[in-house]
């Protein structure tokens, strides 16, 4: 066993009668697996995060799902199995889930990558709750005391499934706050981690990863494809990497010949990630960075008359509340425009959204909408979501999403460059 000494909370769930609302009842026998609290009709007194809820139909009295009890969430109750079959949820339960997760990744652990995202939340079974190996690494996120009486013998399935030599249990907020547990967010709980930075290999690439510091659990592996892709698309390429973070698209783009790459990013600190993960691999092209606002950088490049013949923009999300959704949607409207103004000759632009409120359609809609108002030619090379181990098992799941626009003419965009020859000023409009 892991850690059994860490957990402060009563590891004796209890067992709830939980009926619903009609509405959230067909949501349940859908699928879905998010209850809220306006949706519970009846529920046993004293309820505690953590406890099983079994959830009955209103009128045959038949068990419809089975969930965990989040006091704390408006999410109160967070389904772990439909119940079309029946289940004992105990460590053999969660352990059969985990297999079934990491047989969904066979196919990509047949490439030439040793990361991957193992449990992807409530898109495997396992709501707040996120498991990422780098090498043989193991890096446990959590997202909510739900999992607390059971993590134990989940962990030892995900160490067990893996083959990890070192688990890492990293924190939310939240849960860094929590008084029932003892954790630390970082604190190795199984094997030993000689070097907080990891070293992995992503389709031929290789990468690092802060599994103890770095932001989530140290690395963002959902956009494996695209940056596969990206970097095949680059040889004897110049490309712009915006929103560059640790250099994902940059340094799949150099280690596949790329001439010249600029990253892009607000964080000097993963610019020098950035630099570090170029370093881990044989290149010849030329790796420059810019630490600043995207929107300010981008916008004085296009000043300087600067075009790149791959440009990428793969911003944070800018959508975290409803609230935020129309700002959101400017936002990603400037970055267009902008990206599309400092795409050369015949070349590629890459837009990408990671907003979960922005539908994917929405996104695709609006790049079409704010490209065809530009003065170019372009046509939609491709849309893609999720890599093969972030699988989509709900609406919510989907949060991914990027799309590729060729430019079929040269760039009209003049920009007016100023120079002096014996003391007089010209004047030269360049595209």
């Amino acid at each position: 066993m892991f850690f059994s000494d860490k957990i402060k909370l009563n590891t004796n769930s209890k067992r709830l009668a939980v009926k619903l609302n009609a509405k959230a009842e067909q949501s349940v026998v859908k699928g879905h697996p998010w209850v809220f609290s306006n949706s519970i009709v009846k529920i046993n007194d004293n309820a505690k995060t953590g406890d099983l809820a079994i959830i009955f139909s209103k009128n045959k009295n038949k068990v419809i799902g089975l969930g965990l009890y989040d006091a704390k969430s408006p999410i109160r109750i967070k389904i772990i199995h439909n119940a079309n079959t029946k289940a004992e949820i105990n460590a053999k339960f969660f352990h059969s889930k985990i297999e079934k997760a990491f047989a969904l990744r066979t196919e990509l652990l047949e490439t030439n990558t040793n990361s991957y995202r193992l449990l992807f939340g409530e898109n495997d079974g396992f709501p707040g709750l996120i498991a990422d190996v780098y090498n043989q690494v193991l890096v446990a996120k959590l997202y909510s005391e739900i999992w607390l009486p059971y993590l134990d013998s989940i962990l030892n399935s995900l160490q067990q499934v893996s083959e990890a030599v070192t688990v890492v249990m990293r924190l939310s907020r939240n849960l860094q706050n929590s008084e029932n547990h003892n954790f630390k967010d970082g604190d190795v709980i199984f094997g030993t981690l000689e070097n907080e930075v990891v070293k992995f290999v992503e389709h031929g690439v290789n990468f690092s990863a802060n599994v103890i510091k770095g932001h989530k659990t140290g690395y963002f592996l959902d956009h494996r494809y695209n940056r596969r892709r990206v970097g095949e698309m680059s040889k004897d390429k110049s490309v712009l990497d915006v929103f560059s973070y640790a250099g994902g698209f940059s340094v799949h783009a150099l280690a596949n010949g790329a001439t010249e790459v600029t990253s892009l990013d607000i964080s000097k600190q993963a610019l020098e990630v950035a630099r570090e993960n170029g370093k881990l691999n044989d290149y010849n092209g030329i790796h420059k960075t810019i630490s600043g606002d995207a929107f300010v950088e981008m916008k004085k490049l296009i000043d300087k008359c600067k075009r790149y013949d791959v440009v990428v923009i793969d911003p944070p999300s800018f959508a975290k509340q409803q609230s935020e959704i129309e700002l959101a949607k400017k936002k990603y409207a400037q970055l267009a425009e902008l990206g599309a103004k400092l795409t050369a000759k015949k070349g590629l632009l890459v837009l990408a959204s990671c907003s979960s409120r922005i539908l994917a359609q929405s996104f695709f809609d609006l790049n079409q909408r704010v490209l065809n108002e530009q003065p170019r030619l372009f046509q939609t090379e491709l849309k893609t979501k999720h890599d093969i181990d972030h699988p989509v098992k709900f609406p919510e799941g989907a949060y991914l999403k990027c799309g590729y626009y060729q430019f079929l003419e040269q760039n009209y965009y003049a920009c007016i460059i100023y120079f002096s020859i014996f003391g007089k000023t010209i004047l030269r409009y360049a595209n």
